[in-house]
Protein backbone atom coordinates (compact mmCIF):
# COMPACT_ATOMS: atom_id res chain seq x y z
CA UNK A 1 0.00 0.00 0.00
CA UNK A 2 1.10 3.51 -1.00
CA UNK A 3 0.43 6.94 1.08
CA UNK A 4 1.06 10.46 1.00
CA UNK A 5 1.30 12.37 4.16
CA UNK A 6 1.52 15.93 4.02
CA UNK A 7 2.82 18.15 6.43
CA UNK A 8 0.43 21.18 6.45
CA UNK A 9 1.12 22.37 10.04
CA UNK A 10 2.76 25.42 9.73
CA UNK A 11 2.06 28.85 11.09
CA UNK A 12 3.49 31.08 8.22
CA UNK A 13 4.26 33.76 10.48
CA UNK A 14 6.27 35.19 6.98
CA UNK A 15 3.46 35.47 4.82
CA UNK A 16 1.96 37.88 7.14
CA UNK A 17 -1.56 37.18 6.79
CA UNK A 18 -4.47 35.85 9.14
CA UNK A 19 -4.99 32.76 6.63
CA UNK A 20 -3.23 29.32 7.22
CA UNK A 21 -0.33 29.71 4.69
CA UNK A 22 -1.30 26.34 2.77
CA UNK A 23 -4.65 28.13 2.11
CA UNK A 24 -2.85 31.18 0.20
CA UNK A 25 -3.94 30.52 -3.39
CA UNK A 26 -2.36 29.95 -6.86
CA UNK A 27 -4.92 30.49 -9.84
CA UNK A 28 -7.76 30.28 -7.27
CA UNK A 29 -6.17 27.17 -6.03
CA UNK A 30 -5.88 26.60 -2.37
CA UNK A 31 -1.79 25.86 -2.07
CA UNK A 32 -2.00 22.02 -0.45
CA UNK A 33 -5.08 21.44 -2.77
CA UNK A 34 -1.97 21.29 -5.56
CA UNK A 35 -0.50 18.69 -3.68
CA UNK A 36 -3.19 16.40 -2.97
CA UNK A 37 -3.89 16.83 -6.35
CA UNK A 38 -0.70 15.64 -7.75
CA UNK A 39 -0.92 12.83 -5.60
CA UNK A 40 -4.16 11.37 -6.51
CA UNK A 41 -2.81 11.89 -10.46
CA UNK A 42 0.40 9.46 -9.02
CA UNK A 43 -2.30 7.18 -8.25
CA UNK A 44 -2.21 7.34 -4.60
CA UNK A 45 -5.60 6.59 -2.80
CA UNK A 46 -4.30 6.86 0.95
CA UNK A 47 -3.93 10.28 1.94
CA UNK A 48 -2.90 12.27 5.26
CA UNK A 49 -2.51 15.40 6.03
CA UNK A 50 -1.48 16.92 9.53
CA UNK A 51 -2.61 20.06 10.34
CA UNK A 52 -2.17 23.00 13.65
CA UNK A 53 -2.59 26.38 12.57
CA UNK A 54 -6.53 27.04 12.12
CA UNK A 55 -7.27 23.39 11.37
CA UNK A 56 -10.62 24.00 10.99
CA UNK A 57 -10.35 26.39 8.08
CA UNK A 58 -8.02 24.07 6.75
CA UNK A 59 -10.22 20.99 6.91
CA UNK A 60 -12.92 22.88 4.69
CA UNK A 61 -11.05 22.88 1.96
CA UNK A 62 -10.12 19.11 2.09
CA UNK A 63 -11.80 16.54 -0.39
CA UNK A 64 -13.53 13.38 1.08
CA UNK A 65 -11.43 10.33 2.27
CA UNK A 66 -8.69 12.33 2.86
CA UNK A 67 -6.99 11.24 6.48
CA UNK A 68 -6.33 14.02 9.58
CA UNK A 69 -3.93 14.60 11.83
CA UNK A 70 -3.67 17.27 14.48
CA UNK A 71 0.15 18.75 15.57
CA UNK A 72 -0.79 20.65 18.46
CA UNK A 73 2.42 22.30 18.64
CA UNK A 74 5.06 23.03 16.34
CA UNK A 75 7.66 20.89 17.28
CA UNK A 76 9.26 20.23 13.54
CA UNK A 77 8.91 18.08 11.10
CA UNK A 78 9.37 14.42 12.78
CA UNK A 79 7.27 15.53 15.23
CA UNK A 80 4.59 16.13 12.95
CA UNK A 81 4.92 12.89 11.24
CA UNK A 82 4.76 11.28 14.83
CA UNK A 83 1.32 12.89 15.31
CA UNK A 84 0.15 10.78 12.06
CA UNK A 85 1.38 7.40 13.33
CA UNK A 86 -1.83 5.72 12.88
CA UNK A 87 -1.52 6.61 8.92
CA UNK A 88 2.52 4.95 8.42
CA UNK A 89 1.90 1.52 7.16
CA UNK A 90 3.50 0.56 3.89
CA UNK A 91 5.54 3.05 1.89
CA UNK A 92 4.91 6.46 2.77
CA UNK A 93 5.65 9.52 0.98
CA UNK A 94 5.98 12.59 2.82
CA UNK A 95 4.84 16.15 1.17
CA UNK A 96 4.54 19.48 2.19
CA UNK A 97 1.32 21.63 1.93
CA UNK A 98 2.85 24.56 0.82
CA UNK A 99 4.82 23.11 -2.14
CA UNK A 100 2.66 22.68 -4.93
CA UNK A 101 4.49 22.42 -7.76
CA UNK A 102 5.06 18.76 -7.35
CA UNK A 103 4.44 16.47 -10.36
CA UNK A 104 2.79 13.54 -9.91
CA UNK A 105 6.02 11.28 -12.18
CA UNK A 106 8.44 12.59 -9.49
CA UNK A 107 6.16 11.45 -6.65
CA UNK A 108 5.44 8.08 -8.39
CA UNK A 109 9.27 8.17 -8.26
CA UNK A 110 9.15 8.58 -4.22
CA UNK A 111 6.14 5.82 -4.23
CA UNK A 112 8.44 3.26 -6.50
CA UNK A 113 11.44 3.57 -4.50
CA UNK A 114 12.99 0.25 -3.19
CA UNK A 115 15.39 1.94 -0.54
CA UNK A 116 13.84 1.91 3.61
CA UNK A 117 14.37 6.22 3.10
CA UNK A 118 14.17 7.94 -0.57
CA UNK A 119 15.16 11.56 -0.07
CA UNK A 120 14.31 13.84 -2.87
CA UNK A 121 17.37 16.23 -3.66
CA UNK A 122 17.81 19.18 -6.02
CA UNK A 123 20.86 20.93 -7.18
CA UNK A 124 20.74 24.86 -7.03
CA UNK A 125 22.82 27.91 -7.71
CA UNK A 126 21.69 29.17 -4.60
CA UNK A 127 21.12 26.82 -1.75
CA UNK A 128 21.04 29.18 0.93
CA UNK A 129 18.10 28.31 3.61
CA UNK A 130 17.96 24.52 2.81
CA UNK A 131 19.30 21.41 4.40
CA UNK A 132 22.83 20.43 2.52
CA UNK A 133 23.06 16.79 1.25
CA UNK A 134 26.46 15.48 2.75
CA UNK A 135 27.97 12.47 0.94
CA UNK A 136 30.87 9.73 1.75
CA UNK A 137 32.13 8.12 -1.51
CA UNK A 138 29.69 9.38 -3.21
CA UNK A 139 26.82 7.58 -1.25
CA UNK A 140 24.83 9.97 1.60
CA UNK A 141 26.13 10.44 4.84
CA UNK A 142 23.84 13.15 6.02
CA UNK A 143 21.62 16.00 6.30
CA UNK A 144 22.59 19.22 7.72
CA UNK A 145 20.50 22.10 8.05
CA UNK A 146 21.41 25.68 7.55
CA UNK A 147 21.47 26.78 11.13
CA UNK A 148 23.86 23.86 11.82
CA UNK A 149 25.85 23.67 9.14
CA UNK A 150 29.70 24.69 9.19
CA UNK A 151 31.68 26.72 6.20
CA UNK A 152 32.38 23.95 4.33
CA UNK A 153 29.04 22.34 4.36
CA UNK A 154 27.41 25.52 3.03
CA UNK A 155 29.27 25.34 0.16
CA UNK A 156 27.29 21.94 -1.20
CA UNK A 157 24.91 22.76 -3.58
CA UNK A 158 23.08 19.81 -3.56
CA UNK A 159 19.82 20.29 -1.08
CA UNK A 160 17.12 18.31 0.58
CA UNK A 161 13.60 18.96 -0.64
CA UNK A 162 12.30 17.84 2.32
CA UNK A 163 10.45 15.38 0.44
CA UNK A 164 10.32 11.58 1.34
CA UNK A 165 9.72 7.99 0.94
CA UNK A 166 10.01 5.61 3.44
CA UNK A 167 8.81 2.24 4.52
CA UNK A 168 6.97 2.46 7.49
CA UNK A 169 8.58 -0.09 9.38
CA UNK A 170 11.96 2.07 9.02
CA UNK A 171 10.05 5.20 9.24
CA UNK A 172 9.02 4.59 13.20
CA UNK A 173 12.06 2.96 13.63
CA UNK A 174 13.88 6.39 13.02
CA UNK A 175 10.86 8.37 14.68
CA UNK A 176 11.36 6.64 17.99
CA UNK A 177 15.20 7.50 17.72
CA UNK A 178 15.07 10.97 16.69
CA UNK A 179 16.24 13.94 19.33
CA UNK A 180 15.81 17.93 19.59
CA UNK A 181 19.28 18.27 19.98
CA UNK A 182 20.34 21.03 17.70
CA UNK A 183 19.92 25.09 17.69
CA UNK A 184 15.97 24.63 17.37
CA UNK A 185 15.36 22.14 19.71
CA UNK A 186 12.93 20.29 17.25
CA UNK A 187 12.77 17.15 16.34
CA UNK A 188 14.23 16.98 12.65
CA UNK A 189 12.88 14.06 9.98
CA UNK A 190 16.36 15.02 8.52
CA UNK A 191 18.11 12.95 11.30
CA UNK A 192 16.18 9.86 10.30
CA UNK A 193 19.38 9.45 7.54
CA UNK A 194 22.33 9.31 10.21
CA UNK A 195 19.46 7.24 12.29
CA UNK A 196 18.49 4.45 9.54
CA UNK A 197 22.45 4.55 7.95
CA UNK A 198 23.51 3.35 11.51
CA UNK A 199 21.48 0.32 11.55
CA UNK A 200 21.79 -1.07 7.95
CA UNK A 201 18.87 0.45 6.69
CA UNK A 202 19.00 1.46 2.70
CA UNK A 203 19.28 5.22 2.14
CA UNK A 204 19.13 6.54 -0.84
CA UNK A 205 18.65 9.91 -3.02
CA UNK A 206 16.76 10.38 -5.89
CA UNK A 207 17.13 13.91 -8.07
CA UNK A 208 14.62 15.73 -9.34
CA UNK A 209 15.55 17.29 -12.82
CA UNK A 210 13.48 20.18 -12.19
CA UNK A 211 14.21 22.49 -9.26
CA UNK A 212 11.47 24.47 -9.51
CA UNK A 213 9.39 21.67 -8.31
CA UNK A 214 10.44 21.46 -4.28
CA UNK A 215 9.94 25.29 -4.31
CA UNK A 216 7.79 26.42 -1.37
CA UNK A 217 6.25 29.25 -0.10
CA UNK A 218 7.59 31.41 3.34
CA UNK A 219 6.29 34.81 1.67
CA UNK A 220 3.86 36.48 0.10
CA UNK A 221 6.64 37.13 -2.64
CA UNK A 222 7.63 33.37 -3.02
CA UNK A 223 3.81 33.03 -3.24
CA UNK A 224 3.82 35.21 -6.45
CA UNK A 225 7.19 33.58 -7.63
CA UNK A 226 5.23 29.83 -7.76
CA UNK A 227 2.13 31.30 -9.42
CA UNK A 228 4.43 33.03 -11.67
CA UNK A 229 6.10 29.50 -12.69
CA UNK A 230 2.36 27.59 -12.70
CA UNK A 231 1.04 29.82 -14.96
CA UNK A 232 3.64 29.57 -17.71
CA UNK A 233 3.99 25.47 -17.14
CA UNK A 234 -0.36 25.54 -18.05
CA UNK A 235 -0.03 28.06 -20.54
CA UNK A 236 2.82 26.33 -22.31
CA UNK A 237 0.85 22.86 -21.71
CA UNK A 238 -2.04 24.21 -23.49
CA UNK A 239 0.03 25.99 -26.41
CA UNK A 240 1.69 22.40 -27.08
CA UNK A 241 -1.83 21.27 -27.83
CA UNK A 242 -2.89 23.38 -29.98
CA UNK A 243 -4.65 26.25 -28.03
CA UNK A 244 -3.54 29.81 -29.79
CA UNK A 245 -2.78 32.06 -26.71
CA UNK A 246 -2.53 35.75 -28.10
CA UNK A 247 -0.60 37.09 -25.42
CA UNK A 248 0.68 34.77 -22.83
CA UNK A 249 1.94 37.42 -20.41
CA UNK A 250 -1.87 38.53 -19.31
CA UNK A 251 -3.58 35.35 -19.35
CA UNK A 252 -4.47 33.34 -16.60
CA UNK A 253 -5.60 29.85 -16.68
CA UNK A 254 -6.09 27.49 -13.56
CA UNK A 255 -4.93 23.88 -13.50
CA UNK A 256 -8.35 22.63 -13.71
CA UNK A 257 -9.57 23.79 -16.83
CA UNK A 258 -9.68 21.87 -20.02
CA UNK A 259 -9.36 23.49 -22.86
CA UNK A 260 -9.38 21.88 -26.34
CA UNK A 261 -7.15 22.63 -29.57
CA UNK A 262 -8.02 25.11 -31.70
CA UNK A 263 -9.43 27.51 -28.86
CA UNK A 264 -8.77 31.17 -29.22
CA UNK A 265 -7.84 32.96 -25.92
CA UNK A 266 -7.42 36.69 -26.29
CA UNK A 267 -5.43 38.74 -24.01
CA UNK A 268 -6.83 40.06 -20.67
CA UNK A 269 -8.34 36.72 -19.83
CA UNK A 270 -8.68 34.93 -16.68
CA UNK A 271 -10.06 31.03 -17.11
CA UNK A 272 -10.47 29.06 -13.72
CA UNK A 273 -12.06 26.26 -11.70
CA UNK A 274 -13.84 23.38 -13.49
CA UNK A 275 -13.74 25.23 -16.76
CA UNK A 276 -13.99 23.59 -20.14
CA UNK A 277 -13.89 24.99 -23.43
CA UNK A 278 -14.37 22.56 -26.84
CA UNK A 279 -12.46 23.83 -29.79
CA UNK A 280 -13.24 26.33 -32.09
CA UNK A 281 -14.93 28.59 -29.55
CA UNK A 282 -13.11 32.44 -29.28
CA UNK A 283 -12.53 33.77 -25.33
CA UNK A 284 -11.45 37.45 -24.43
CA UNK A 285 -10.34 39.68 -24.60
CA UNK A 286 -10.79 41.12 -20.90
CA UNK A 287 -12.98 38.31 -19.45
CA UNK A 288 -13.34 35.63 -16.64
CA UNK A 289 -14.63 32.39 -16.69
CA UNK A 290 -15.37 30.17 -13.63
CA UNK A 291 -16.66 26.53 -13.47
CA UNK A 292 -18.31 27.41 -17.20
CA UNK A 293 -18.81 25.28 -20.16
CA UNK A 294 -18.18 26.62 -23.40
CA UNK A 295 -19.02 24.65 -26.57
CA UNK A 296 -17.85 24.80 -29.73
CA UNK A 297 -17.79 27.63 -32.01
CA UNK A 298 -19.21 30.11 -29.52
CA UNK A 299 -17.71 33.10 -28.68
CA UNK A 300 -17.61 34.76 -24.74
CA UNK A 301 -16.11 38.62 -25.44
CA UNK A 302 -15.48 41.25 -21.87
CA UNK A 303 -17.80 39.29 -19.86
CA UNK A 304 -18.03 37.53 -16.60
CA UNK A 305 -19.45 34.18 -17.04
CA UNK A 306 -19.39 31.43 -13.30
CA UNK A 307 -21.41 28.32 -13.13
CA UNK A 308 -22.58 28.89 -16.72
CA UNK A 309 -23.48 26.40 -19.36
CA UNK A 310 -23.25 27.71 -22.76
CA UNK A 311 -23.66 25.03 -25.54
CA UNK A 312 -22.28 25.66 -29.05
CA UNK A 313 -22.60 28.79 -31.44
CA UNK A 314 -23.44 31.20 -28.94
CA UNK A 315 -22.37 34.47 -28.50
CA UNK A 316 -22.07 36.08 -25.16
CA UNK A 317 -20.99 39.67 -24.36
CA UNK A 318 -19.85 42.26 -24.46
CA UNK A 319 -20.26 43.26 -20.88
CA UNK A 320 -22.23 40.02 -20.05
CA UNK A 321 -22.81 38.52 -16.70
CA UNK A 322 -23.93 35.29 -16.95
CA UNK A 323 -24.70 33.57 -12.73
CA UNK A 324 -24.83 30.11 -11.48
CA UNK A 325 -27.71 27.85 -12.91
CA UNK A 326 -27.37 29.46 -16.47
CA UNK A 327 -27.87 27.29 -19.24
CA UNK A 328 -27.68 28.54 -23.16
CA UNK A 329 -28.85 25.97 -25.35
CA UNK A 330 -27.67 26.01 -29.42
CA UNK A 331 -27.15 29.43 -31.47
CA UNK A 332 -28.65 31.99 -28.45
CA UNK A 333 -26.66 35.27 -28.36
CA UNK A 334 -26.52 37.31 -25.21
CA UNK A 335 -25.65 41.24 -25.75
CA UNK A 336 -23.75 43.86 -24.30
CA UNK A 337 -25.10 44.38 -20.55
CA UNK A 338 -27.26 41.51 -20.46
CA UNK A 339 -27.68 39.42 -17.08
CA UNK A 340 -29.09 36.07 -16.99
CA UNK A 341 -29.18 34.03 -13.27
CA UNK A 342 -30.60 30.22 -12.84
CA UNK A 343 -32.15 30.23 -16.13
CA UNK A 344 -32.47 27.74 -19.48
CA UNK A 345 -32.45 29.60 -22.10
CA UNK A 346 -33.28 27.80 -25.44
CA UNK A 347 -32.09 27.42 -28.93
CA UNK A 348 -31.88 30.60 -30.65
CA UNK A 349 -33.14 33.36 -28.05
CA UNK A 350 -31.76 36.76 -28.33
CA UNK A 351 -31.56 38.96 -25.68
CA UNK A 352 -29.13 41.47 -26.74
CA UNK A 353 -29.48 44.71 -24.87
CA UNK A 354 -30.04 46.04 -21.02
CA UNK A 355 -31.47 42.67 -19.75
CA UNK A 356 -31.93 40.88 -16.38
CA UNK A 357 -33.30 37.31 -16.79
CA UNK A 358 -33.17 35.59 -13.62
CA UNK A 359 -35.06 32.09 -12.68
CA UNK A 360 -36.57 31.99 -15.92
CA UNK A 361 -37.10 29.42 -18.84
CA UNK A 362 -37.04 30.77 -22.23
CA UNK A 363 -37.83 28.44 -25.19
CA UNK A 364 -36.90 28.25 -28.78
CA UNK A 365 -36.74 31.52 -30.87
CA UNK A 366 -38.06 34.24 -28.92
CA UNK A 367 -36.79 38.13 -29.08
CA UNK A 368 -36.20 39.39 -25.58
CA UNK A 369 -35.98 43.22 -25.92
CA UNK A 370 -33.68 46.12 -24.98
CA UNK A 371 -34.40 46.74 -20.73
CA UNK A 372 -36.29 43.95 -20.29
CA UNK A 373 -36.37 42.33 -16.91
CA UNK A 374 -37.67 39.41 -14.99
CA UNK A 375 -39.16 41.08 -11.40
CA UNK A 376 -38.25 37.09 -9.95
CA UNK A 377 -37.78 38.03 -6.10
CA UNK A 378 -40.89 39.27 -4.40
CA UNK A 379 -38.77 40.57 -0.90
CA UNK A 380 -38.92 36.96 0.60
CA UNK A 381 -38.89 34.32 -2.47
CA UNK A 382 -37.78 33.63 -5.73
CA UNK A 383 -39.96 33.07 -8.50
CA UNK A 384 -40.45 31.95 -11.89
CA UNK A 385 -41.00 33.35 -15.24
CA UNK A 386 -41.55 31.11 -18.30
CA UNK A 387 -41.70 32.29 -21.51
CA UNK A 388 -42.71 30.63 -24.60
CA UNK A 389 -41.13 29.79 -28.07
CA UNK A 390 -41.27 32.28 -31.04
CA UNK A 391 -42.65 35.04 -28.42
CA UNK A 392 -41.66 38.54 -28.70
CA UNK A 393 -40.92 40.41 -25.63
CA UNK A 394 -40.84 44.37 -26.49
CA UNK A 395 -38.29 46.91 -25.21
CA UNK A 396 -38.45 48.36 -21.56
CA UNK A 397 -40.83 45.16 -20.34
CA UNK A 398 -41.03 43.98 -16.93
CA UNK A 399 -41.88 40.56 -16.38
CA UNK A 400 -43.74 40.38 -12.68
CA UNK A 401 -42.96 36.72 -11.78
CA UNK A 402 -44.75 34.25 -11.33
CA UNK A 403 -45.89 34.48 -14.46
CA UNK A 404 -46.16 32.62 -17.97
CA UNK A 405 -46.40 34.06 -21.20
CA UNK A 406 -47.30 31.95 -24.22
CA UNK A 407 -46.52 30.77 -27.31
CA UNK A 408 -45.74 33.34 -30.10
CA UNK A 409 -47.00 36.14 -27.30
CA UNK A 410 -46.39 39.69 -28.16
CA UNK A 411 -45.72 42.09 -25.41
CA UNK A 412 -45.59 45.50 -25.91
CA UNK A 413 -42.77 48.15 -25.25
CA UNK A 414 -42.95 49.66 -21.84
CA UNK A 415 -45.30 47.41 -20.37
CA UNK A 416 -45.75 45.53 -16.73
CA UNK A 417 -46.76 41.74 -17.04
CA UNK A 418 -48.36 40.90 -13.73
CA UNK A 419 -51.10 38.26 -15.19
CA UNK A 420 -50.22 35.48 -17.30
CA UNK A 421 -50.34 36.01 -20.90
CA UNK A 422 -51.99 33.37 -23.90
CA UNK A 423 -50.28 32.05 -26.83
CA UNK A 424 -50.30 34.39 -29.48
CA UNK A 425 -51.96 36.99 -27.49
CA UNK A 426 -51.03 40.68 -27.33
CA UNK A 427 -50.68 42.16 -24.21
CA UNK A 428 -50.03 45.60 -23.19
CA UNK A 429 -49.45 46.55 -19.84
CA UNK A 430 -49.12 50.68 -19.53
CA UNK A 431 -50.87 53.48 -18.97
CA UNK A 432 -52.79 55.21 -21.89
CA UNK A 433 -50.66 57.73 -23.95
CA UNK A 434 -52.09 61.59 -23.60
CA UNK A 435 -51.16 64.29 -25.56
CA UNK A 436 -51.98 67.95 -24.13
CA UNK A 437 -51.56 70.33 -27.22
CA UNK A 438 -49.30 73.26 -26.64
CA UNK A 439 -49.39 72.40 -22.63
CA UNK A 440 -45.79 73.56 -22.27
CA UNK A 441 -46.44 77.15 -24.06
CA UNK A 442 -49.17 77.92 -21.88
CA UNK A 443 -47.56 77.03 -18.49
CA UNK A 444 -44.45 78.72 -19.59
CA UNK A 445 -46.81 82.73 -20.62
CA UNK A 446 -48.56 81.79 -16.87
CA UNK A 447 -44.71 81.90 -15.57
CA UNK A 448 -43.73 84.89 -17.18
CA UNK A 449 -47.04 87.16 -16.38
CA UNK A 450 -46.12 86.14 -12.45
Amino acid sequence: MKRVLILAGGLGKRMRSPKPKVLHEILEKPLISWVIDAASAAGITKIGVVLGHNSEEVQNVLPTGVEVYIQSKQLGTADAVKCARNFLDGKVVVLYGDAPLIKPETIKRLASSEADMSILTAKVSDPTGYGRIVRENGRISKIVEQADANEETLKINEINSGMYAFKSEALKFALDKIKSSNKKGEYYLTDAVEILLNNDYKVDTIEVEDSQEILGANTQRELANLAKIARERILDDLMEKGVTIEDPTSTFIGPDVNVEAGVIVKPFTFIYGKTTIESESVIGPQTTLRDTFVGRNSYVVRSECEGADISNGCGVGPFSRLRPGTRLEKNVKIGNFVEVKNSHIFEGVKAQHLTYLGDATVEENTNIGAGTITCNYDGIRKNKTFIGKNAFIGSNTALVAPVEIGEGALIGAGSVITENVPSFALALGRARQVNKEKWVLKKMEENHEK
